[in-house]
């Protein structure tokens, strides 16, 4: 066994035997608001009103039996990580922070609020530019939500589908939580399925696990476009007074067959094909496909050593100076193969002749074949082992001025492999091993529920990625007017970071490079008002990034020479009036290089509907419109060997409305499914519904699905 190993096994079995406690947080108002959203309306600001909490539903609990009442004393949950408000839920969810003693609360989906948008990328702000389908890729079309934190690059594309470590769902359920969700449309050769069981229980006040599996996916509604994508995670924490751990496993596999999009976007706009089957695409016959595998096991522990003497009345130590010891191990490893085979694609109307008529035209979707000249099998491998050791101090309370400070270092065991031309005939794999050392820090605290600051350091002195850098920092002020919170927020972020191991390294049999790139500067700011009563926001981001790594018109690997400047302004305000219900997200963007960074101008999404009890504290019901739009531009285009958006400069997409028409309910603890997408295919807009360059969007299909919660 090699040094190497041997540390590697070292660590792995310290991270099991070392006292540690996880994620904590500091609460603020925020936290608080968040909690209460959990089982009344889950709306991003305030609840609404005619939602039942869970409690409400099931009636007052059963009364408990108080002759045995001294043999059933449990120890209660007495973690400083959750607040009092918190702990009084009967269920609530966070997720983990690596590396730093905190946790994020996180809302339970059991209300009508965001029911209705069953596409996880469009939940966020005013939603994605999409490839197509559930369970395939996107990209936010806010280039300030665009993931960043990808080292296996080709999978940053289904970021909205995969678990990671810090998206690993955590629960402390009163009683046993079990939810089941299918949702299916369109026609049993064509049908998209969405299907989800979770089920999380607590064996003590401060021990729990859950399970989590998710599937979704579609058999295509255009030709050679079928999807799966499956998703599992299996969690495990104790929260106690002193220790806690947080364990988990994840496994994310998506097997997709890739087109390469439609011939041309004549096959949308210009034609009528008797069923979405018949549209023409580019990689159909090459019978293209990616099938990516991902296994991750992950462990946090922490142990807290309070510096005051404890009495009885201290329930938690969150009011005591303390110090945390912690460390973390996660092992993660991705694999992604690619397929192929040679076959050219024609283009019907490839252009005109003089009299008008169409001249059809053939075309290869791939220039290069450096390997075999007649098929692909390009497979990628990746590992990394991760172990942070952290202290966090707590000075004199959780919820001081100075509420923490923390510091941590950091190495991270780097494995790629890939074929390269030597061993591809062979089957053997060439491997590179590349160490990151790293050190880090933060500090924060609060002024009642006035004030939240935290400023953090991330430096590589050596190593990989010696010299990259992040520093930043965020400031929360909230003030009440007439009773109502008013927040503003603004954060700051400057990085420098090195280019990933496959941006730099590459071969394949269509792409192949080997050459050193600069490392990118980026500076963000970020300024964010809300009105939480008034279910209103208004937020702006400014950032300029120099050498900017991206993905050119060719699909090559290319790196801008200047500074490019972007700037990002949403705006969120939803109206009531009584049962009516006017929602409204919009975003405007400029970019000063479309070439580099390419954004629409206008992006929005808007909901219209009327909410009312059809059978009072029974039956509640949803009726309305969803509509997404944004202009014209030259949008992304995606490239499944690479599978990579790439800056595509040959077509414009855009100026479609794009609108479902949908019914929800809640009966109980059941919620209740119907949708019809695409409601105005045909009767308005230009008819070429593209959100990627030549991805159509799915065609009018009507969605049934439940949802079933229950709590004993």
């Amino acid at each position: 066994m090699n040094r190497r190993l041997k540390l590697i096994v070292w660590l792995g079995a310290l991270s099991l035997a070392l006292p540690a406690t996880v994620c904590a947080q500091r609460f603020n108002a925020r936290d608080i608001m968040r909690a209460q959203q959990q089982g009344r309306g889950n709306e991003l600001y305030g609840s609404n009103p005619y939602e039942q909490t869970d409690e409400e539903e099931d009636g007052q609990q059963n009364p408990q039996d108080t002759t045995k009442e001294e043999k059933r004393i449990r120890k209660p949950l007495e973690s400083y990580f959750f607040s009092d408000s918190i702990r009084a839920l009967n269920n609530f969810q966070w997720n983990l922070r690596r590396g730093y003693n905190r946790v994020e609360i996180q809302p339970l989906d059991t209300t009508l609020t965001d029911w209705r948008i069953d596409y996880p990328f469009y939940r966020e702000g005013v939603g994605d530019i999409a490839q197509g389908g559930l369970g395939q890729a996107s990209l936010p079309l806010n280039y300030f939500r665009r993931p960043q934190d990808f080292d296996f690059e080709f999978a940053s594309p289904y970021y909205a589908y995969i678990y990671t470590m810090e998206n690993v769902p955590f629960y402390n359920a009163k009683r046993p939580l079990l939810r089941l969700t299918y949702i299916e449309s369109g026609q049993k050769r064509f049908r998209e399925e969405n299907f989800n069981i979770m089920h999380a229980q607590n064996v003590s006040p401060t021990t729990g696990f859950n399970v989590d599996y998710k599937s979704r996916g579609t058999r295509g509604q255009y030709l050679w476009s079928r999807t799966k994508n499956h998703n599992l995670s299996v969690a495990v924490s104790h929260t106690g007074k002193r220790y806690a751990v947080h364990a988990g496993f994840f496994n994310n596999h998506i097997e997709k067959q890739e087109n390469g999009g439609v011939v041309g976007a004549w096959a949308i706009a210009d034609t009528t094909f008797e069923m979405p089957s018949g549209v023409p695409t580019k990689l159909a016959d090459a019978k293209a496909q990616n099938t990516y595998r991902n296994n991750a096991f992950f462990v946090t522990q922490s142990y807290g050593i309070p510096l005051q003497r404890m009495t009885e009345s201290d329930f938690s130590m969150a009011g005591l100076s303390a110090v945390y010891i912690g460390h973390s191990f996660e092992y993660n490893s991705w694999s992604k193969v690619y397929s192929d085979i040679r076959a050219p694609y024609t283009n019907e109307r490839d252009h005109r002749n003089p009299d008008g008529s169409f001249e059809p035209a053939e075309y290869e979707y791939y220039k290069d074949w450096y390997i075999d000249p007649s098929r692909t099998r390009d497979s990628l491998y990746e590992r990394v082992i991760s172990n942070r050791f952290f202290v966090q101090a707590q000075p004199w309370d959780r919820n001081g001025v100075v509420g923490t400070i923390d510091a941590g270092i950091g190495i991270d065991l780097h494995t790629y492999s890939q074929f390269h031309l030597t061993g591809y005939l062979s089957g053997r794999y060439d491997k590179v091993s590349e160490t990151s050392y790293f050190a880090y820090g933060a500090v924060g605290g609060k002024i009642k529920k006035y004030l939240d600051w935290d400023a953090n350091l991330k430096f590589y002195p050596s190593g990989y990625r010696g010299g990259d850098l992040t520093i930043g920092g965020h400031l929360s002020l909230m003030g009440l007017l007439r009773g109502h919170p008013l927040i503003l927020e603004g954060s700051f972020t400057m990085e420098r970071r090195s280019p990933n191991y496959w941006q730099e390294n590459l071969f394949s049999n269509h792409y192949v490079w080997s050459a050193p790139l600069g490392k990118e500067n980026e500076t963000r700011f970020e300024v964010k008002f809300e009105v939480p009563d008034y279910a209103f926001e208004a937020g702006a981001w400014f950032g300029f990034v120099d050498n900017k790594i991206y993905y050119d018109a060719d699909s090559r690997i290319a790196q801008s020479d200047g500074n490019v400047s972007l700037t990002s302004v949403y705006a969120r305000k939803d109206f009531r009036l009584g049962g009516l219900h006017l929602d409204h997200r919009a975003l405007l963007q400029w970019s000063t290089s479309q070439e580099v960074v390419p954004v629409p101008l206008l992006s929005a999404f808007l909901s219209y509907y009327y909410e009312f009890w059809a059978v009072r504290n029974v039956l509640r019901l949803q009726i309305g419109l969803d509509g997404r739009y944004h202009t014209k531009y030259h949008a992304p285009g995606f490239n499944p060997a690479l599978s990579a958006f790439y800056n595509q400069r040959e077509i414009e997409v855009g100026s479609y409305p794009y609108v479902d028409l949908f019914v929800m309910a809640k009966w109980k603890r059941m919620r209740i499914f119907l949708k019809y997408q695409h409601l105005n295919k045909g009767l308005f807009g230009e008819g070429a519904y593209f959100s990627a360059a030549n991805y159509p969007l799915n065609p009018g299909m009507f969605k049934i699905g439940i949802s079933w919660g229950f709590y004993d």
